[in-house]
């Protein structure tokens, strides 16, 4: 029977550990301040919105919220984040994606401030992933990796097939585990015989976002298998990427939806967090 790959644990083991962190800072006089931007009011993003402010509280951080209406202009929300760059008492800012179809999602992800990005998206931070500079990482795909070095997966020779090409999480997610001395194929809903190729695959990375879409099909025997994906079945129940019922008999290890990577995204989001309040933003 397959390992689950608890990400309610890890996370809180991370947040921990950062919640002791902060203290020590604060101790050095320096604080953390989030600033959390919502446009509209869409019910998923105002419950990410809410557990990453909660976050925020449990860590010892704050959080400055601003809840902006749908009609709001890009011209608007790019003056806010200027006035926020400018700000010295906030060292991270946040958009929540996706923003409304009359915002272009480009520019206000590049008007943040590379210094103050901490999800990670401005094209400076993923410039210095991709040349092994410093920098902010994408949460999720950092989450992921702890999840993997976290419950012992060794990464280091491993073939891994990473299904899916958004540059929030499947562009991000090949150059972390090609750090981590993973072969790396980069597959997509495109890819011919993608059956096949995931078999050949120590660890299959599931971000493709189609609802149960990877199956035992896709799986050899002994693989570890990380879902991505969050979706709503017909029973209005959470699923992923991956048919856990049919893949969890092969896999080495798996993790769940709910339960997995979901809780990473924002424990990393935190420790970006705390990685500009040690850089002295504020």
């Amino acid at each position: 029977m397959a390992v689950l790959i608890d990400g309610k644990r890890i996370s809180q083991e991370i947040k921990e550990e950062l919640k002791q962190e902060v203290a020590h800072l604060k101790e050095q006089g320096k604080t953390g301040c989030l600033a959390v931007i919502q446009v509209g009011d869409d019910p998923a993003s105002s419950v990410y919105v809410r557990n990453k402010k909660r976050a925020c509280e449990y860590i010892g951080i704050e959080s400055l919220s601003y809840e902006l209406p749908e009609n709001t202009s890009e011209s608007e929300l790019l003056d806010i984040i200027e006035k926020l760059n400018q700000d010295e008492t906030v060292n991270g800012i946040l958009v929540q994606l996706p923003v409304p179809d009359h915002i272009d999602e480009n520019k206000v992800i590049g008007a943040i401030s590379p210094k103050k990005d901490v999800d990670g998206f401005h094209p400076q931070n993923v410039g210095a992933l991709v040349s092994g500079l410093p920098g902010y990482v994408s949460c999720t795909p950092a989450g992921i990796i702890q999840l993997l070095k976290r419950t012992g997966i060794k990464i280091t020779g491993k073939n891994c097939v990473v299904i899916g090409r958004s540059n929030i999480v499947g562009k991000p997610m090949s150059i972390l585990m090609l750090r981590e001395n993973a072969t790396v194929t980069i597959a997509h809903s495109k890819t011919k015989n993608l059956p096949e190729i995931c078999k050949r695959a120590d660890i299959v990375i599931a971000a493709v976002g189609r609802p149960k879409m990877i199956d035992d099909s896709y799986v050899k025997e002994g693989a570890v298998v990380i879902d991505v994906g969050i979706h709503r079945n017909a029973e209005n129940k959470l699923c992923g990427d991956v048919d856990f019922d049919r893949v969890v008999p092969l896999a080495e290890a798996i993790t769940p939806v709910p339960g997995g990577v979901g809780p990473m995204t924002i424990a990393m989001l935190m420790y970006n967090c705390v990685q500009a309040m040690k850089a002295g933003c504020n």
